[in-house]
């Protein structure tokens, strides 16, 4: 029988193989699924892996919808690494949304290209702020953070609502719940023309750069990591758990504003209730996919927003329902964690022992040890 057999170090190997194998585990359940539901695999997998890297603005699309998840998935990873878990991303992503609309209906024909800076500044400070909620409590209150964090996510989508459907609500909008459209000058400048992919890659290109060093290079990152690791050693040499909270905190919900700011400045164009994309919680799942590593969640963070394309896409040419997504978001994350057993434990065969075999051998009786 197969058994688990505790290893006598983590492997290496497995822990960079561990998510290749989730991701062909996941392919071969997503197989059956379109089976089941009457459609054919090949055209299936075809949609979901193929369609959105057959093209030029097909890969446009792919890098336009991995930017915010490669720049919340940073925020996380930092989080995760210091043992902060933040699972509401996406209320700082909404947030930060929020604020970089606020500005941008500031703005109009004749403002200068300067207000994308403003509004991005203003995004990331709205996901701070947002953030900040959660570190105050955590740190005064000692409150939860997954469950504070968690439930933010609700009140930053209804205060979005709020301001959508009253005091930012387009009067000639046709009574749609939605803001003015963004003067030009809002918009965020675009790579190349006749893609909408905008210099928000980039940027999260930069950031991502930005978090090596940090993580990996600098002493406050160090700092960071080992409160997360072993809390009693960071008390030990003098670590603040405090600072630790409070800038693993900020930098996500910075993270997340500035790519609620991208979205709305950029593909969106003005505020809407749909704002809201599910990117925030998608991330959680791209930062341990990519192993809490900057470089790592790049492939991940292209890899999942393929799940969100090629959803889609079996919406309009399959006849699926969209939530195709979120269940293959789901096997991901669900096969990652079975997986990630085999890091510390590793598969035996091991055969029965016979009962004849197993049966320990009689001492002779006294009568035949005299014979």
């Amino acid at each position: 029988m197969l058994k688990l057999e505790m290893r006598p170090e983590p492997s290496k190997a497995m822990s960079v193989l561990s998510p290749l194998l989730a991701l062909a585990i996941t392919v071969l359940i997503g197989t059956g699924l379109f089976i089941m539901l009457g459609k054919d695999p090949l055209r299936g997998l075809e949609v979901f892996f193929v369609e959105p890297v057959k093209s030029w603005y097909a890969l446009g699309e792919l890098a336009m919808k991995a930017t915010p998840l490669l720049l919340i998935a940073l925020g996380l990873a930092m989080c995760f690494r210091s043992n902060v878990w933040n699972i509401g991303a996406e209320g700082q992503f909404i947030v930060g949304a929020i604020a970089a609309g606020g500005i941008a209906m500031l703005a109009d024909k004749e403002t200068g290209r300067w207000i994308v800076v403003a509004i991005l500044f203003a995004g990331v400070l709205g996901g701070m702020f947002w953030a900040s909620i959660v570190a105050f409590l955590k740190d005064r209150a000692n409150a939860n953070e997954i469950l504070v964090s968690l439930m933010l996510v609700y009140v930053a989508g209804m205060l979005l609502s709020y301001l959508v459907y009253g005091p930012w609500k387009d009067p000639q909008g046709y009574n749609f719940p939605q803001t003015i459209t963004f003067a030009d000058p809002t918009k965020i400048p675009r790579l190349f023309t006749g893609m909408r992919v905008n210099i928000g890659l980039l940027i999260a290109l930069l950031m991502v750069g930005v978090f090596w060093l940090f993580l990996f290079r600098i002493y406050a990152g160090f700092q960071l990591q080992v409160g997360g690791l072993a809390p009693a050693a960071a008390r030990y040499a003098g670590f603040s758990s405090r600072r630790a909270l409070w800038t693993a905190m900020l930098g996500s919900g910075g993270m997340a504003g500035l790519a609620g700011a991208l979205e709305v400045a950029g593909p969106l164009g003005q505020l809407t209730p749909h704002v809201p994309a599910g990117y925030g919680f998608a991330a959680i799942i791209v930062a341990f996919v990519g192993r809490l590593h900057p470089v790592g969640i790049v492939f991940s963070a292209v890899l999942m927003s393929m799940f969100y394309i090629g959803g889609e896409l079996a919406q309009s040419r399959l006849g699926l329902p969209k939530s195709l997504t979120g269940v293959f978001q789901g096997l991901l994350l669900f096969t990652l964690l079975a997986c990630d057993t085999l890091i510390a434990y590793r598969l035996r065969w091991k055969t029965a022992a016979s009962p004849t075999a197993a049966r320990p051998a009689t001492a002779p009786s006294p009568v035949e040890g005299q014979a």
